[in-house]
């Protein structure tokens, strides 16, 4: 009992199939065999059992059918990885070329930049350069892994035909057998009825002109003929299955174990390999960051780190130079200071001093006094021969000063109802002269922007930012725009469609990026009398904004809700939307929208419904540059119209 037979039907010893811990005698490149001593001999046994009987085929080729996708899909991660770093490569190639031609126009920076940028070009270069080779080893290693799959894959389909059809012959032949006994012991079983007499059921029966012996000698017959059919189907099953244990199956077995330890060599190989090319990638690229500086190899000069080449950048001595460039330069030579000189004309004229006195202008302002006191039946003429005036002495100015009234100039009527009473008459002598002093910017002038340094600056800022400093919902600004608006704007015809001064509204934003709390619109000299400038200002407030008013992120949302066509689906999409706004803009938004209803609700003097205001506000409040291209505009201005008309369906008016 020492030999134990593995498979069905008797077999002699020397008919056993191999180990498989060997796997096959025959070596093929790149394929690590095991030895049979490396497993223990329980481990063996235990593999033959499964590997040597029925399934033992089909599990193989289903275990090899793995490993061809598994290295399959390395090959084209391989492929992918390279494609990647090869396009990186490229690109940093590409833009260190462009810089650095970009770095020696004139427009730059030269002196120690310039050279500093040249090197980090030829770094970055360097850095290029191993991602290329990276990249080009990857390709290599994609290629050859997936010429060995598609070899693998032409065995395993081979195999798998040769195995399985000898597997299947036997199955067959072994079926044959279980039909050829069924039928001989059926036949066997009637042969014993009929001879010993039962006539009992049984299939056939005493019928016809033939005898008992008759039916018993037939009978016999088709016994004997099935008993022989019988023997040499079951001889053939045995000697099916002998070639199929001994022959067949052990070469499908071993080629298939060949194919499934070739494949997962050659996968763990390219995985070997990827792992030590991407540690020279690092290697490489590191030491371009950061050389070696533990000495130089053959002499040869040892580069300088990343940080290296920039800290020589010396920005003080590229200033320096920059300047001194410029020393010989005829420009660079101060100029004589200009001197005031006086014409011997006027000199002479006043008696010879090159300035009048003091005592003489107040002399001159006396007389002009003395002579406006007399009753005259009109202003008088400016004389055509005036003296000219120092910087000290007093002017004549064409309208009346803002402290001393005069009777040259009517009052000035803004073009809005204000709550002042009428204008005082002037008295009929007023001073026409007042001193040369900077002087109070008047209605219809076009003031320069003032040079406040921006302390809080609110054009620009996020409403959210805005919000967290001011601790207000709504920024000031848009407080006294609507403030100013509707005290003095309500019943201006075309208020926030016709333009306001430029200089105005530069003005006003000055004001405000220096202390929206000291702007007061509710006197309305502090914007000119000039309402539209104080629209156009509240309008660029928005148009300035880095996150529109309807923020980027809903804006195509918003779009996409403006093409519905129901009106109640359309409000309702809108409103959900609007309130999904971040807190600074769904108060700013709900502000901004009860105020445009107030301006529609005076269209019949305004002229501005709520299609002509949603015209004004759609760009600016959506966002001129929000994404949409130009056919969104008129869908912007669905989305205003639409808030508009639905006021308080959205928003509540406390």
């Amino acid at each position: 009992m020492a030999d134990v037979t593995l498979h069905d039907g008797p077999a002699p010893a020397a008919d056993a199939p191999p180990s498989s811990a060997g796997v096959s005698t025959t070596e093929q490149p790149g394929v690590a065999v095991a030895p049979a001593a490396d497993l223990p001999e329980e481990v063996k046994n235990r593999l033959d059992r499964i590997l040597y009987s029925d399934i033992g085929v089909s599990l193989l080729l289903t275990r090899l059918k793995q490993s061809v996708s598994s290295a399959r899909d390395y090959s084209t991660f391989l492929k992918k990885r390279a494609q990647i770093e090869e396009e990186h490569a490229q690109s940093l190639r590409k833009l260190s070329r462009s810089t650095h031609d970009a770095a020696h126009r004139t427009e730059h920076r030269q002196e120690s930049y310039s050279q500093s940028y040249d090197e980090i070009s030829h770094l970055h270069e360097r850095i290029a350069d191993h991602g290329m080779q990276y990249a080009v080893s990857l390709h290599q290693m994609a290629d050859d892994l997936h010429e060995h799959v598609g070899r693998i894959e032409r065995g395993r389909k081979q195999w798998k035909q040769t195995g399985l059809s000898a597997e299947k012959k036997v199955q067959e032949a072994e079926a044959s057998a279980d039909k050829a006994k069924a039928k001989y012991d059926s036949l066997a079983e009637q042969y014993d009825r009929v001879k010993t007499g039962d006539k009992q059921g049984g299939k056939f029966g005493l019928k016809g002109p033939k005898s008992a012996a008759q039916h018993e000698e037939d009978l016999l017959r088709k016994v004997q003929n099935a008993d022989s059919d019988y023997s040499d189907k079951v001889q053939a099953a045995r000697t099916a299955r002998q070639e199929l244990v001994s022959t067949l199956r052990p070469q499908a077995v071993q080629n298939i174990q060949q194919l499934i330890a070739e494949c997962d060599s050659a996968l763990t190989v390219q995985m070997q390999k990827y792992g030590t090319f991407s540690e020279k990638l690092l290697l490489g690229q590191s030491v371009c960051v950061v050389p070696v500086k533990n000495g130089s190899l053959n002499g040869a000069t040892i580069q300088k780190s990343l940080k290296d080449i920039i800290l020589q950048i010396d920005n003080q001595k590229d200033f320096h130079d920059y300047i001194f460039s410029h020393e010989n330069d005829s420009g660079a030579v101060a100029s004589e200071e200009i001197k005031y000189e006086r014409h011997p004309t006027l000199a002479t004229a006043s008696g010879g001093q090159s300035s009048a006195s003091p005592s003489s202008t107040q002399n001159r302002r006396q007389s002009v006094l003395l002579s406006q006191s007399t009753p005259q039946p009109a202003a008088p003429a400016p004389p055509s021969h005036a003296p000219p005036q120092n910087a000290n002495a007093t002017q004549q100015l064409p309208y009346p000063a803002h402290t001393e009234p005069s009777i040259s100039a009517p009052p000035f009527q803004p073009p809005y109802p204000v709550s002042s009473g009428p204008p005082q008459q002037a008295p009929a002598h007023a001073p026409l002269t007042v001193r040369n002093t900077p002087a109070i910017q008047l209605a219809g002038s076009n003031p320069q922007p003032p040079h406040l340094p921006p302390l809080n600056p609110v054009f620009g800022v996020s409403l959210d930012d805005l919000f967290r400093r001011d601790r207000t919902p709504v920024p000031m600004v848009v407080c006294k725009c609507f403030q100013a608006i509707e005290f003095f704007g309500l019943d201006m015809e075309g208020i926030y469609r016709l333009s306001g001064s430029a200089n105005h509204i530069n003005h006003m934003k000055s004001l405000f990026n220096n202390d929206s709390s000291q702007v007061d619109f509710t006197n309305p000299e502090s914007f000119y009398h000039d309402i539209n400038s104080v629209a156009g200002l509240l309008k660029q407030f928005f148009r300035e904004l880095p996150d529109p008013l309807f923020t980027l992120r809903y804006y195509s949302e918003f779009i996409n809700a403006a093409h519905i066509e129901d009106d109640i689906k359309r409000r309702d999409s809108m409103h959900a939307l609007i309130n999904n706004l971040p807190d600074a803009h769904y108060a700013t938004l709900r502000l901004l929208v009860l105020h445009l209803n107030k301006i529609q609700e005076h269209s019949a003097q305004n002229r501005m419904n709520a299609g002509n205001i949603a015209i004004c506000f759609g760009p600016t409040l959506m966002g001129g540059n929000a994404g949409g291209n130009i056919a969104d505009a008129g869908w912007q201005v669905r989305v205003i119209e639409t808030i508009l008309v639905n006021t308080f369906q959205i928003f509540d008016d406390d």
